[in-house]
């Protein structure tokens, strides 16, 4: 099927204002408009995606110059569609009902069992955020009270991209240094009735939760119940063998209420308390304890947790203690990755992951490691406001955002996939200067040539003998020759409307790698193409780049300098 004129129209007007935007438009954030404009083309999906690619191979070609006269044509349909956005998107309001100005206290609560993730960065803006509105303060509670997975690693980690993102923080707190304090509060609830020591197998527990069954221990007395808790912290029963239930409703329709489990035992050495505890609290019980006696106002968390809610509050009133309030927004998710740390840990273990910074991952220190910056973390997060619905979102959402924050000052470069000899007469000892972005004072990259470059043998396999085109941002060449070597002489500065290619000296080309960073799904299956890689060369100023420094090679887009030795690119 041929896609008509207005379709065409549409696809062209979209790759000027992306390649405006990105230095180079980019195929997927473009089907995706012209699919949101027309649902009926995705039936001639193939059609569409032919004609995307011969369009953008038109906008690509054009020189800065020509992009902007284009898309001056479109500029005030474009600012009104900006101006749209930004009304939506400042539309959030980060207030909660009842928070009182002066008098807000929220805590961050990170389990050190792995590395921060995207997932944790939407409540810690959002948190921080409401600190400000409400001018209130943010504390950082590690909830730690799992020795089996949880490091000082861990903690470290935090700390450092915690730092990196700018969010600081009043004080923190450790529920592992309260377990004594916790053991007191857990006397309390046994000796009001609402605690039970259970020795019940984990299958039999299983089974009459599903069946709303209470088990026999249930009707031990307080005194039965504290000497039994007594042995649990004296060491008379192994892992798992006893635990500490909260005494609830067995017939509950919230499953959460019926009889969870307080205190288990793990023998396993704990990074901060050493062997000084086996009998360890669970979240559902040290975490409202220490919300209330740490002075929390307000508890700002993903919804996940809602069913979790009417325990939190049973489990204070319980014991008497006062009540913060909670608010709960949707979790963030990104599609097509991983933030699970028993998976993470997994993939690492099998060699299909570098590390937790492996640039697959949307982990802060993979993010970072990729070019990703705090500003377009932050930025991204809050967009999803307080909100409930749904927020599994495609990366690119968080790509878009940071290119246009780091696009401005990131340095344009050329890059030659696959190199072809030119030799241009008449060009010997001339000196070309390049301005490195588009800022006034960006700088420049200078070149003093010798008459050999190098292009791309895609621009060499359609020129002709008698051909004029112009090198990009430089000069004008008249193809004398077409063979192993392409033969021109210089024909001139004047800009001309005449194709126009990529070009490198010979001289000083650097050979490097462009890796180009996907999905790390696909669905549930680890994706093939997640990670792959195009080798060529270099102008020679990426000889003077320093590792983190951020490049958009012209039609290849934005990338990272990851390692100077490899001369390896990250795709941002």
């Amino acid at each position: 099927m041929a896609i008509n004129a207005g379709i065409r129209g549409l696809i062209r007007k979209l790759a000027v204002k992306n390649a405006i935007d990105y230095g180079s438009a980019r195929d997927g954030p473009i089907l995706a408009k012209v699919l949101s404009k027309d649902p009926s083309l995705k039936s001639e999906i193939k059609s569409v995606n032919a004609a995307i690619k011969e369009i953008l191979a038109e906008v690509n070609s054009l020189s800065k110059a020509e992009l902007e006269k284009e898309y001056d044509k479109h500029s005030a349909e474009f600012e009104q569609e900006a101006a749209r956005k930004a009304e939506k998107s400042s539309i959030h309001n980060f207030s909660i009902q009842g928070a009182e100005q002066g008098n807000f206290v929220t805590r961050f609560p990170p389990e050190p069992g792995g590395y921060m993730h995207i997932g944790h960065a939407k409540p810690l803006f959002v948190e921080d955020e409401l600190r400000r509105v409400y001018g209130g303060e943010l504390l950082l509670y590690f909830d730690d009270t799992n020795p089996d997975n949880e490091r000082q690693e861990f903690v470290d980690a935090f700390k450092e991209d915690l730092k990196w993102l700018g969010v600081q923080f009043e004080r923190e707190y450790y529920a592992s240094d309260n377990i004594a304090r916790l053991y007191e509060y857990a006397n309390v609830a046994i000796r009001r009735g609402k605690a039970y020591v259970c020795i019940c197998d984990g299958e039999r527990i299983k089974q009459y939760r599903m069946e709303g069954k209470d088990c026999e221990h249930k009707k031990q007395g307080m005194e039965e119940n504290i000497a039994r808790w007594n042995d649990m912290l004296e060491g008379r029963f192994s892992d798992n063998e006893a635990i500490l239930r909260f005494s609830s409703d067995m017939g509950a329709a919230n499953t959460t209420l019926r009889d969870p489990t307080l205190f288990r035992i793990k023998h396993a050495s704990h990074y901060r308390q050493g062997k000084k505890y086996f009998i360890w609290p669970t979240y559902d019980f040290c975490t409202p304890i220490l919300d209330s006696t740490n002075g929390i106002t307000d508890v700002v968390r993903s919804k996940e947790y809602e069913l979790r809610d009417e325990l939190y509050f049973a489990v204070l009133d319980a014991l008497g203690l006062r009540k913060p309030r909670i608010t709960s927004f949707s979790r963030l998710e990104i599609s097509n990755n991983v933030t699970s740390k028993r998976k993470i840990r997994e993939l690492i273990a099998e060699g299909k992951i570098s590390g937790w910074d492996d640039p697959r991952l949307v982990t802060i220190r993979a993010l970072m490691k990729r070019g990703i910056t705090a500003e377009a973390i932050k930025q991204f997060s809050l967009g999803f406001g307080l909100g409930k619905a749904e927020s599994v979102v495609d990366i690119e959402m968080l790509l878009n955002i940071n290119r246009r924050i780091v696009d401005p000052t990131a340095k344009r470069l050329f890059f030659i996939e696959d190199p072809k000899p030119m030799h241009i007469e008449g060009i010997e000892g001339r000196i070309v200067e390049m301005k490195l972005n588009s800022q006034p004072d960006s700088g420049y990259r200078k070149y003093k040539l010798g008459g050999d470059l190098f292009i791309n043998a895609s621009d060499s396999n359609r020129l002709q003998k008698g051909d004029t085109v112009r090198l990009k941002d430089a000069f004008n060449v008249t193809i004398k020759g077409v063979g192993e070597k392409i033969e021109a002489t210089y024909q001139g500065d004047a800009q001309a409307e005449i194709p126009r290619i990529q070009w490198i000296p010979k001289d000083g080309a650097m050979e490097c790698e462009l890796v180009h960073i996907g999905n790390l799904l696909e669905g549930e299956s680890l994706n093939g193409k997640s990670m792959t890689s195009t080798k060529g060369y270099a102008e020679a100023y990426a000889s003077v780049l320093k590792e983190g420094d951020l490049v958009q090679f012209e039609r290849r887009g934005l990338f990272k300098l990851d390692s100077r030795k490899a001369m390896s690119f990250l795709s941002m």
